[in-house]
């Protein structure tokens, strides 16, 4: 049987420098001390610095997704004491102690070692990216002294401050929204590698994104109803993610696995509904994962086919919540409940179809194929000058030629929905694409479509 891989042209990116970190923010720098790591089923002891004499008190703590337990812990003086790590969680953690002190397990494991606690207490986080923002800190404090408990307060990130352009950020990659063809046969093996690398998401903005196949979004997958298909991933990250195929009907603990890095895993489906359909990697939180790039489209076409039309594109409307420069997505902003993006794109990249155009045939009809991949925001796409004939949203179906002569003007979409919709250019000219909730166009999410030569007066 033949491999697709289904890895776009413009994904050509090095695989090499994907570590996925980020530095926790501290109120002040830890200090330099040893580190120490669990492998599975192993206790590891970390060194930490000499102070105080070594206390007879073990700290407990124990991590879960997403938070520690207990978060705050007291010590009756400042001294050296031990510390097991359990972590109950489904992923890997760690506790990092502010002095740099860090212990990390694997889901179901513990490990041991000592920390200084200092007199005015000491705060600990989770440094997995995202995990300490969605919840995951605490804090050591000495008793009988209130300053101690003010100052071992959980460790709160200051307000980010408004991101600023990089002038030397390499030129954005163009993706190429033409639709994929549908793959041949019935059955299908496609290789869908986990990378983490650097995206430049708009003119002077690059995010450590984490990926499928290497781009945001990820490839487009284009069956038949009723294909099996056969997805292989290798986990070539520095840490841990999943998969999830909405495309799929699969139990959650059954093929939504945590996929360690440098691990492969083949998540297998049968496409059994057609639709445009969303994949995301499920790893919490899923927020930031979702939010740093991890998602793409299934198109499963219905029983014999999709009318031929003359162009087919594939549109995913995202959302972009920026950190610093070449760091992941900014959890905390994403994590707010009124949204507010720095960048809401389509295939990835601010107004990049507003710069490169995107050829169609006057006269002729037009299919595009539109994803909202969220995280939060709703979509309304709108293609200006023109009208939806067709459009099949979440299976219900506006047929062109219908009897009472009904048409669409936009497609309404709340994330991790999809539609497919048809329209005809009349004549020469640009034929701009939005969603229609314009203070996200001003954001990234427009782009043209041109017909013809562009020109209405030819």
């Amino acid at each position: 049987m033949k491999r697709a891989v289904v890895v776009p042209l413009i994904a050509a990116v090095a695989l090499a420098g994907c570590a996925a970190s980020t530095s926790p923010a501290w109120s002040y720098v830890p200090a330099p001390t040893d580190v120490a790591a669990a492998s599975p089923g192993t206790a590891v002891h970390a060194t930490a610095a000499a102070a105080a004499p070594a206390a007879a008190q073990e700290l407990v703590i124990e991590s879960f997704d997403l938070g520690f337990k207990p978060a705050q812990l007291s010590v009756p003086a400042a001294g050296t004491y031990p510390v097991t790590f359990m972590n109950t969680g489904s992923v890997l953690h760690d506790v990092t102690f502010a002095d740099g002190t860090k212990l990390t397990a694997e889901a179901g494991q513990k490990a041991t070692g000592q920390v200084v606690v200092p007199a005015a207490g000491i705060a600990f986080l989770c440094s997995i990216p995202g995990h300490s923002d969605a919840g995951m800190q605490g804090k050591v404090v000495v008793a009988g002294d209130a300053m101690a408990h003010e100052s071992a307060a959980p460790i709160t990130p200051p307000a980010a401050a408004g991101p600023v352009a990089d002038p030397n950020a390499p030129a954005y990659v163009l993706y190429d929204p033409i639709a994929p063809k549908v793959l041949a046969g019935t059955v299908h093996d496609i290789d869908l590698p986990i990378i983490e690398t650097d995206v430049t998401v708009a003119e002077g903005f690059v995010v450590h994104a984490w990926t499928f196949g290497g781009t945001v979004p990820g490839p487009v997958i284009r069956v038949h109803l009723g294909d099996t298909v056969h997805v292989h991933l290798t986990n070539q990250g520095a840490m841990s993610h999943s998969i999830d195929f909405h495309a799929s009907q699969t139990a959650m603990n059954h093929q939504m696995v945590e996929i360690k890095p440098g691990e492969t895993f083949t998540y297998t489906f049968t496409a059994d509904y057609a639709g445009v359909w969303m994949y995301h990697c499920g790893t919490a939180p899923a927020l930031h994962h979702i939010a740093n790039g991890m998602f793409g489209m299934v198109i499963v076409e219905p029983r014999g086919g999709l009318p031929k039309v003359d162009d087919e594109f594939a549109f995913v409307q995202s959302e972009w919540y920026l950190g610093k420069q070449r760091e992941p997505a900014d959890y905390a902003k994403a994590n707010q409940t009124a949204a507010a993006p720095d960048f809401v794109v389509f295939n990835g990249v601010a107004n990049q179809y507003k710069d490169n155009p995107v050829q169609v045939k006057t006269g002729g009809r037009t299919r595009v194929f539109v994803l909202d991949a969220g995280p939060s925001t709703d979509s309304s796409y709108h293609v200006v000058g023109t009208i939806f004939d067709t459009v099949i949203k979440e299976g219900i179906v506006l047929a062109k030629g219908n009897a009472s002569g009904w048409g669409s003007q936009a497609v309404d979409l709340a994330p991790a929905q999809g539609a497919i919709v048809e329209f005809t250019p009349t004549e020469d000219g640009m034929f701009p694409f939005v969603t229609h909730a314009f203070n996200f166009v001003t954001h990234g999410a427009v782009g043209i479509f041109h017909a013809g030569d562009g020109d209405p007066a030819n």
